[in-house]
């Protein structure tokens, strides 16, 4: 069976079948990220991942070529979780800035579920080769842009008060930096916070102070 590449991500595989690509490659995920959390991406043996999917190491190669595929295929999921989350909140709020502070509430909280998965991918995606590393990397700004969409949307509506360029985007480059703090200061912040209380705080500091009115 020949070689072929599957989908848009450049990944190969050698089952013709997208939708079983699909589901076997999410086994895949949800065994490797379990492990690299726990053991770390260098220390953990293709042949263990296999086995925590269920595959045969044969198996495993029909769907990705190494074991870097596979670390990839986890920070992508990573991000489409994310994204997913966020887009699920700006369906629910139409316009004005309760959609913003929504996105935010949504993106803080899925960061806070996906926390382990977070630190994996600041930790590892050194390891990726460089095409892998710059993909991770462009999905990281694809979900910032939303933010960016968010802020010039309330802007243009004067929800907000105008900004530059610039300012849009670090604000919305601050506020991926709140929902990571919360990942990765968890160890202290949840001893001290509720979960609530830190997303009212960022959304108080990132928004009420741009916003014209109250939020």
């Amino acid at each position: 069976m020949g070689q072929r590449r599957s989908g848009d991500d450049g990944v190969i595989s050698q089952v013709k079948n997208q939708e079983l690509v699909r589901t076997r490659r999410r086994q895949l995920v949800d065994a490797a990220v379990r492990l690299f959390i726990e053991k770390g991406f260098h220390r953990t043996p293709t042949r263990q991942i296999a086995e925590a999917a269920g595959f045969s190491i044969g198996s495993l190669y029909e769907y990705v070529s190494s074991k870097d595929d596979v670390l990839f295929l986890v920070c992508d999921a990573i991000h489409d979780e994310i994204e997913s989350g966020m887009q699920a909140a700006m369906a629910r709020e139409k316009e004005g800035v309760s959609c913003l502070s929504s996105s935010i509430d949504a993106y803080i909280r899925v960061c806070d579920a996906m926390s382990d998965h977070l630190q994996l991918i600041y930790q590892e995606t050194k390891s990726l080769p460089k095409k892998w590393r710059r993909h991770v990397l462009e999905k990281e700004v694809k979900i910032t842009e939303i933010f960016v969409g968010l802020i010039k949307k309330e802007v243009a509506h004067s929800a907000l008060l105008p900004m530059e360029e610039a300012d849009v985007k670090l604000l919305a480059h601050t506020i991926m930096v709140a929902g990571h703090m919360w990942a990765f200061r968890r160890w202290f912040l949840k001893d001290h916070c509720s979960l609530d209380a830190y997303i009212r705080f960022q959304t108080r500091l990132l928004v009420t102070g741009f916003s014209i009115g109250t939020i």
